[in-house]
C-alpha cells in the first residue's frame, strides 16, 4: 500500500508517535564530522543545526504526528546530554572498556569486535546542576512551534540509571566522593528533578528517558552472565526502579513521563535480545511513569503476551515499525498486531475491555532513526514513508 507524504499539513494523530531522532540530512552530518576533525567551530555546527530544526518541526506536522521533537539535531549519541553537563562529572575519551560492565549486551559485542575503549563519564566530583541543561534544547523547540503545538513537544533524555549500568559501582564514582551508591543516586536524583522542573515551568509537558537497560535485563545471555558472576539482577533492576520512582515522585498531573527501551539501535545494530516476561510485571506496575515505549519489530523482542500485565491507566507504544532497515512494513500487519496486543490485554491483570485496552495503544517506530548522529542504513524517504505509515495505521485503527 502506497502511503501519501508529501500532502500539506494533516490533523495531528495522538495514536501516532515516534521515538525522537532522525536522520540528519548530509551537510549537518558531514559538519559534525568535520567538527569532530577540528575542521570547523562548535558555533558552526550549531548554525547549521538552527537551520535544520525547523524542517524536522516541517516533516513531524506535515505527516500528522502526535509529538514533535527537535530530532536530537544537537546531538552525537541519543544519550548525549546530562552527564556530560553536570558539575562533578568528567568526560573520559577512550575509557578502557574493561571499566564497564562485562555482562551488558554492547560491551560483550564491542569485546567480540576487538575494541578496547569507548568514551565515557567518571564522577569525579559532588553532582551538582549549575545550568540548565536540556532546557536550551526545549526553548529551540518551542521557539520554532506556535502556542498550540507545545504542549506535544517531548524531550528525550538519559536514563539516571546509566553511567551505573555502563560501570557498576566499582567505576561509575570516585570512592572517595561517593562512599556508596546511595550516596550516588541520591545527588543525581536530585539534579534530574531540578532539570525536570526547569523544563516544566517552561512549558514542556513530555518528557521520555531512553534507556535500554531496561531491555537489556530481558537477555538470557546477559542474567546468566551476571549470575555466573554472583550479581543479584533482581536487586538491581529494584535498585534502579526506586531511582526512577524518586525522580519521578510528585510530578505535575499534566506532565506526561515515559520510558523507551529497546535491544540497542547503533548504525542499524541491536546488542540483545529476549522478550518482555521477565520484568514485565515489576516494570509495568512499579516503575512509576505514565507511558511505555516498547520495541516490537522483530522477533528479538518476544510475543505481545507480556502485555497482559499492563495496569489500567497506563498507556503503551508499539513500536511496530522497524527503524533498522528501509523495508516498508505492511499496515494491515501492524494493525492486526495492535488487535493482538488489546486482546492479550483484554484477558490480562486487570481484566478489561477490548476497546478499554485499545485505548491503552498508541503505535510508533521501535527506535530512533538516528540514535547516533550519522545514522541508520535507511534513506531520508524511507524514513517518511515509515512515519506516514505510523500515522495512517493509527488513523484506521484510532480514527484519530
Amino acid at each position: 500500500m502506497a502511503i501519501e507524504t508529501s500532502a500539506p499539513p494533516h490533523k495531528r494523530c495522538a495514536r501516532a508517535h515516534h521515538i525522537g531522532s532522525l536522520l540528519r540530512p548530509k551537510k549537518l552530518v558531514e559538519k559534525r564530522i568535520a567538527f569532530h576533525s577540528g575542521e570547523c567551530t562548535a558555533e558552526e555546527v550549531k548554525a547549521l543545526e538552527d537551520e535544520v530544526l525547523p524542517h524536522f518541526v516541517k516533516l513531524q506536522k506535515e505527516l500528522g504526528l502526535g509529538v514533535i521533537t527537535d530530532g536530537e539535531v544537537r546531538r552525537d549519541v541519543y544519550t548525549q546530554g546530562m552527564y556530560e553537563s553536570l558539575d562533578g562529572m568528567t568526560f573520559v575519551p577512550n575509557r578502557p572498556i574493561d571499566e564497564f560492565v562485562p555482562h551488558l549486551p554492547w560491551v560483550q559485542l564491542f569485546n567480540s569486535m576487538g575494541m578496547k575503549q569507548w568514551n565515557s563519564v567518571y564522577c569525579t566530583g559532588k553532582i551538582r546542576r549549575t545550568k540548565p541543561i536540556h532546557v536550551q534544547e526545549f526553548l529551540a523547540l518551542k521557539d520554532a512551534v506556535s502556542s498550540e503545538d507545545v504542549p506535544y513537544l517531548k524531550v528525550t533524555i538519559c536514563p539516571p540509571t546509566w553511567m551505573h549500568l555502563s560501570h557498576g559501582s566499582a567505576h561509575t564514582y570516585d570512592h572517595s566522593v561517593y562512599a556508596n551508591d546511595e550516596e550516588y543516586f541520591a545527588d543525581l536524583i536530585h539534579v534530574y528533578r531540578e532539570e525536570i522542573k526547569e523544563l516544566y515551568e517552561h512549558g514542556c509537558r513530555r518528557i521520555q528517558f531512553d534507556d535500554p537497560g531496561f531491555c537489556f535485563f530481558c537477555s538470557d545471555a546477559m542474567i546468566s552472565s551476571m549470575e555466573a558472576a554472583g550479581a543479584d539482577y533482581e536487586t538491581l533492576l529494584d535498585t534502579y526502579i526506586k531511582v526512577y520512582n524518586a525522580v519521578t515522585a510528585d510530578r505535575p498531573a499534566d506532565l506526561i513521563t515515559g520510558v523507551h527501551t529497546c535491544r540497542g539501535n547503533m548504525k542499524g545494530m541491536h546488542f540483545a535480545e529476549g522478550g518482555y516476561e521477565r520484568v514485565a510485571r515489576k516494570l509495568f506496575n512499579e516503575l512509576d511513569v505514565d507511558e511505555f515505549c516498547l520495541e516490537y519489530d522483530t522477533d528479538r523482542a518476544g510475543g505481545l503476551e507480556p502485555l497482559r500485565y499492563l495496569p489500567a491507566g497506563k498507556q503503551v507504544v508499539l513500536g511496530l515499525v522497524t527503524t533498522k532497515s528501509g523495508e516498508l512494513e505492511s499496515i494491515e500487519a501492524v494493525k492486526a498486531r495492535v488487535r493482538r496486543a488489546a486482546e492479550v490485554m483484554a484477558e490480562g491483570e486487570p481484566r478489561r475491555s477490548y476497546e478499554d485496552a485499545l485505548e491503552q495503544l498508541s503505535i510508533s517506530p521501535q527506535c530512533g532513526f538516528a540514535s547516533v548522529f550519522e545514522g541508520n542504513p535507511i534513506t531520508e524517504e524511507e524514513e517518511k514513508e515509515k512515519l506516514a505509515l505510523v500515522v495512517e495505521a493509527a488513523k484506521e485503527i484510532w480514527g484519530c
